[in-house]
């Protein structure tokens, strides 16, 4: 990690031996002890990468046989952890997008001295963090790995209690007491697992521990097991927290030989039972540490995800008992073709893994290229007949800047089957490393394809959060949000991968889907007999969409929906660019009856101009305001006014991001009509707020 006086290991990338050196004078001068390299070529840069850690690279944007892309693309590639800073000639707004599109960290013209040290420390500082991030990462990895082999494997019984009930035991435990399930134990009190003589004894020790709270403290007494069998037990209590809450941890151990308990202990194997290798659990614990090393130590290494190409048909031809003859024989022939640095192991009936570190994508590939070839040349003898087959096989590298262990593997196995997208491995037969910067970009180029093709894989879902009256009065209001499955199934605003600059269609059909799937579940929620409104947030792309309302009209009336349900919220920000189109846009949706609120207010430097222009029914407050008038005087006199202001123009103010209840005091003084935040509820796929328990 870079400490406040360690040596910068810097590399640069210049034509000129002259301006190199002026450049390390110039950090040497801002007061940073540094250590360069200039690279010459693309040999020496990977060379150097390999052999050594570095914690900048500053390259000159001039011709040379390997430029600064080159070089970049090269880090990328590698999936190394170093700052890019690319050193200009001059201002250039759109080489500076495209090349921290790329991964550079920014541009700085090569003039631009002071400019520069200040980037420079910036970029350090943050590289910084996140070393000491990955050190705490994996300190906490490991923590939590000996916590749950305590707790999962220890000889023993331990539980966690609140209040007298268990809300937690472990294996052991419930063995010990000769229960099945967790949810039996769950439901039964401390007290009830212990004989009658043995329960005031344990009520008296137990206020004890309160009152002394020492860790470590003992008693002895009487357990009564689900078959009512009674065991002469050590109890042992201890302070400790369950899933972020305050609980007491107690340990049972038998006053006598606990041979019997040894005996129950759970074995966990690291072998596959049919090849002998490595099974899949010992392959993730062991991609887990190396993946906590290379953090910890910059040691890289690399994972090969190993496929039998068309195994399905080879397992018809032969059969169940065939195949995992076929499986034993491929196992015998990976475990000749391979060394002792390399770990082996069998993930699934038709896929494998190598793991090598410390190692490099390049080694594994010659690793990999030279077992493709003896599978592709062997003959498998299967009772008799003979049989060839042979393997995709896909590289990832492990490096400081791996992800988890299994997305990791999900790498490797990427690879492994986009080899059958190389010209001439249509059908398998090959090796392919994966490049991070080919999988993992996101701009204009993929990101529209991607919402497309999540809207129509039925990937959108939406979310609904309450706006509650303050003063009570019972009002049903939500805001529907709208969020895709990423490919890694998290939930995202499709909004944020939108390009600012368009284009326009995909947000206008964003919008309309929201739109229309809000008008469904709304109607289907006010037949139940909820007078619900809802707040629809709509984009710059929409108020400028003239056939918007005609098939907003259409779409209420199919429904059966009153316009006064739906309230249109504008961003601020959009209201003051298109002024416009967003007057336009109020007066053409109050025509169907339904509402407008002006989002994000307060941000503009006259907000109320907006006001003037466009006629809104509710006004939302900036979020940031929220959480500066928790902190300082002024702000909440600043709010104050501006609610008094919104109210007297005859505007309902909304107040979004209350997330505790210390804010509420200030709020209702300020006289704010509604509220909004995860104090009340988080964004749910139901509109099942109980309103009426305010």
């Amino acid at each position: 990690m870079q400490k406040k006086n360690a040596t910068v290991h810097l590399l640069i990338l210049d034509p000129d031996q002259n301006d190199a050196e002026s450049l390390v004078s110039l950090l040497r001068n801002s007061g940073k002890a540094t250590r360069a390299h200039r690279i010459t070529s693309e040999e020496d840069l990977e060379e150097a990468l390999k052999a050594n850690n570095w914690d900048l690279l500053l390259a000159r944007d001039l011709d040379q046989e390997f430029n600064a892309d080159d070089a970049l693309a090269m880090i990328r590639r590698l999936d190394k952890d170093i700052p890019f800073i690319l050193l200009t000639e001059d201002d250039n707004r759109e080489r500076t997008v495209a090349v921290m599109k790329a991964g550079a960290q920014d541009t700085v013209p090569f003039a631009h001295t002071d400019q520069l040290v200040l980037t420079v420390n910036r970029e350090l500082s943050a590289l910084d963090d996140r070393r000491r991030r990955r050190v705490l990462e994996s300190h906490l990895r490991e923590a939590e790995q000996r916590c749950q082999l305590l707790l999962e494997s220890s000889k023993d019984a331990i539980a966690y209690i609140n209040d007298g009930m268990h809300i937690y035991a472990n294996q052991s435990y419930m063995e010990f007491l000769g229960y099945d399930d967790i949810d039996d134990l769950i439901c039964i009190p401390v007290l009830d697992t212990l004989t009658p003589d043995s329960q005031d004894k344990y009520k008296e020790f137990m206020k004890a521990f309160a009152e002394q709270r020492e860790d470590g403290m003992t008693m002895n007494c009487t357990a009564r097991r689900s078959d009512d069998h009674e065991l002469n037990v050590t109890m042992t209590v201890s302070a400790a927290t369950y899933d972020g809450e305050a609980c007491t941890q107690i340990v049972l151990q038998p006053e006598h030989s606990d041979a019997e308990l040894e005996e129950k202990l759970r074995q966990i194997s690291s072998q596959d039972l049919m090849t002998g290798l490595f099974n899949r659990q010992y392959l993730m614990e062991a991609l887990a540490e190396n993946i906590a090393k290379a953090g910890k130590h910059n040691e890289s290494g690399a994972l090969a995800y190993i496929a039998l190409d068309n195994f399905m048909n080879l397992k018809t031809q032969v059969g169940i008992a065939g195949a995992d003859l076929l499986l034993g024989d491929f196992a015998n022939l990976l475990k000749e073709q391979v060394d002792d640095t390399l770990t082996v192991a069998r993930l699934s009936d038709d896929a494998f893994c190598l793991m090598c570190q410390p190692c490099d994508e390049k080694v594994m590939a010659e690793h990999s290229e030279r077992i493709r070839k003896a599978i592709e040349d062997h003959l498998f003898d299967n009772n008799g007949r003979t049989l060839q087959f042979t393997v995709s096989i896909g590289i990832a590298a492990i490096t400081e800047n791996s992800p988890k262990a299994e997305e990791l593997l999900a790498r490797a196995h990427t690879a492994s089957s986009d080899v059958r997208k190389l010209e001439g491995h249509e059908r398998g037969n090959g090796v392919l490393v994966y490049n991070p910067a080919e999988y993992e970009s996101l701009d204009e180029n993929n990101s529209v394809e991607a919402i497309l093709k999540a809207l129509d894989d039925n990937r959108f879902k939406l979310l609904f959060q309450p706006i509650i009256n303050l003063r009570g009065e019972g009002e049903e209001h939500y805001e529907a949000f709208v969020r895709m499955l990423d490919k890694d199934e998290e939930e995202v605003s499709p909004y944020d991968f939108l390009p600012p600059m368009g284009p326009a269609d995909t947000a206008i059909k964003i919008d309309r889907w929201v739109i229309l799937q809000t008008i469904k579940q709304l109607a289907s929620h006010r037949s139940r007999g909820h007078d619900t409104r809802l707040f629809l947030n709509v984009t710059a792309e929409t108020l400028q969409d003239k056939t918007f309302t005609s098939w907003l009209s259409v779409a209420l009336k199919a429904a059966r929906l009153p316009g006064d349900s739906l309230i249109f919220q504008l961003r601020e920000g959009d209201a003051n660019n298109y002024m416009k189109q967003a007057k336009e846009f109020a007066k053409a949706v109050h025509e169907l009856h339904c509402k407008v609120s002006i989002a994000q207010f307060g941000c503009a430097l006259n907000p109320f101009n907006t006001l003037k222009h466009i006629d809104t029914d509710y006004v939302k407050v900036d979020g940031s305001f929220t959480e500066e008038i928790q902190k300082n005087e002024e702000a909440r006199e600043q709010v104050k006014e501006m609610v008094k202001t919104l109210q007297t123009s005859g505007k309902l103010t909304i107040i979004p991001l209350v997330e505790n209840a210390s804010v509420l005091a200030t709020l209702w003084q300020a006289g704010v009509n509604y509220i909004q935040g995860y104090y009340l509820q988080a964004p749910v796929p139901e509109m099942n707020y109980d309103f009426g328990d305010q």
